[in-house]
C-alpha cells in the first residue's frame, strides 16, 4: 500500500474541518449554552450506562480520572448529572442523569442522528455501505 498524497491529505483535512464545523454549528443553534466535547461524551455515556462509576467513564473515554472529575463537576453544576452514593460501599459513586440531563442527551442524540441522515442521504445505498465500512475500518483498526 502506498502513502496518501499531499493532495489527498489536504482534501481529507478540508472535509473533516467542514464536517466538524457543521456539527458545532448544529450544537450552537440550540437555545442553551453548548457543552464541551468531553462533557457531551460523559453525558452520552452515562445516558447509555446509568449507574456507572466515574472510573468506568474515564476508562471508556481514555481520559485521566482527574479530567473526568472536572467534567462531572461541570455537569453536576449545570444540573445535568447526579452523583449518588452506593449503599453497599459508601465510598463508591454512581452517575445518573437528571431529568434535564436526559433531555439534553436525547436532544444531542437526535442532532447527531439528523447530521448522519443528512450525510448519508447524499450517497447511494451502495456508497453508504462502502462509506460506513471504510469509517468502521479506520476507527476500529487496532494494527
Amino acid at each position: 500500500m502506498s502513502d496518501p498524497t499531499e493532495d489527498q491529505l489536504a482534501a481529507l483535512g478540508t472535509a473533516f474541518e467542514t464536517f466538524a464545523r457543521r456539527y458545532k454549528l448544529a450544537d450552537a443553534l440550540r437555545s442553551e449554552r453548548p457543552l464541551a466535547e468531553l462533557d457531551k461524551a460523559v453525558l452520552l455515556y452515562v445516558a447509555e450506562h446509568a449507574g456507572c462509576g466515574p472510573t468506568d467513564v474515564a476508562r471508556f473515554l481514555a481520559v485521566p480520572t482527574t479530567t473526568l472529575s472536572s467534567a462531572t463537576d461541570r455537569l453536576v453544576k449545570r444540573g445535568f448529572l447526579k452523583r449518588e452514593r452506593i449503599e453497599a460501599d459508601r465510598r463508591a459513586v454512581a452517575l445518573t442523569l437528571s431529568e434535564s440531563g436526559a433531555i439534553y442527551a436525547q436532544a444531542q442524540v437526535e442532532a447527531y442522528r439528523q447530521m448522519h441522515m443528512l450525510m448519508l442521504s447524499r450517497l447511494s445505498p451502495d456508497e453508504r455501505d462502502q462509506f460506513i465500512a471504510m469509517i468502521t475500518k479506520i476507527v476500529y483498526n487496532d494494527s
